[in-house]
């Protein structure tokens, strides 16, 4: 098992007043992760450190202004996956199944392909599996990574971490490009393009026939992230 995923899936998600509470117990946790080198335990000890001086209300205000507005910076995987298609129905019923499997229950707000419950999930499986879970993912991280590395937020430490942890290496190249060159989908007026856009309907297909719901064995066989070509990623860093 890999705790520093637990530990990260809650760095990840919405800071609310039980993760500022209890956020010293991440801290003292981070010891124990037997898969991080040192430095890698020291500079998420001081990511932790530096992350806890803020209030909460200003750590609220960061994540939505990061994560809420827009789709670049999206949290849900399958945003990234298949956008506005409606494969993205089938996915969400797939991966359902894989954490019920695991023993993983959802309630009814979560929506399955979110980033932190996503490594919830690999933090309960095997550490094999769990790299094999990073792997898949290791284009939609790598994206991720360099948008908040392009605007300067500290969020792009866990992503890198999390990169770190999978077994592939990326040529980053291609994606430091595209990201210079991608306009923001956060201002006002590109926020009002989202709005004006159909509404997405997640679970609308899910009366498929039954032969469908294995057509997503891995991330990896089908990603193709919105606003990157990821046949371009192959090959070391």
């Amino acid at each position: 098992m890999m705790l520093s995923l637990r530990i990260i899936s809650r760095l990840l998600d919405y800071p609310n007043e039980e993760l500022w509470l209890h956020i010293h117990e991440l801290a003292e946790a981070v010891s124990e992760c037997s898969e991080l080198t040192e430095q890698q335990r020291q500079t998420l000890n001081s990511w932790i450190d530096e992350y806890r001086q803020q209030s909460l209300f200003d750590a609220q205000a960061q994540y939505c202004a990061l994560f809420d507005r827009g789709r670049a910076l999206s949290l849900l995987l399958f945003e990234h996956v298949h956008g506005q298609s409606r494969d993205r129905g089938q996915a969400m019923i797939d991966l359902l199944e894989q954490y019920q499997t695991a023993g993983l229950q959802l309630n009814a707000k979560e929506l399955p392909d979110h980033l932190p419950l996503y490594l919830e999930y690999l933090a309960i499986v095997p550490q094999a599996e769990a790299i094999q879970g990073l792997d898949d993912i290791v284009p939609i991280l790598s994206l991720l990574a360099e948008r908040l590395n392009h605007r300067q937020s500290r969020y792009a430490f866990l992503m890198t971490l999390l990169l770190e942890l999978a077994s592939i290496d990326v040529n980053l190249a291609p994606i430091v490009d595209k990201v210079r060159q991608e306009p923001r989908d956060d201002t006002p007026q590109a926020l009002d393009q989202v709005w004006e856009e159909e509404q997405v309907t997640f679970m609308d297909n899910a009366d498929c026939d039954s032969q469908t719901k294995h057509h997503q064995r891995r991330f990896a066989d089908r990603i193709q992230p919105q606003y990157l070509d990821v046949s371009q990623l192959a090959g070391g860093q």
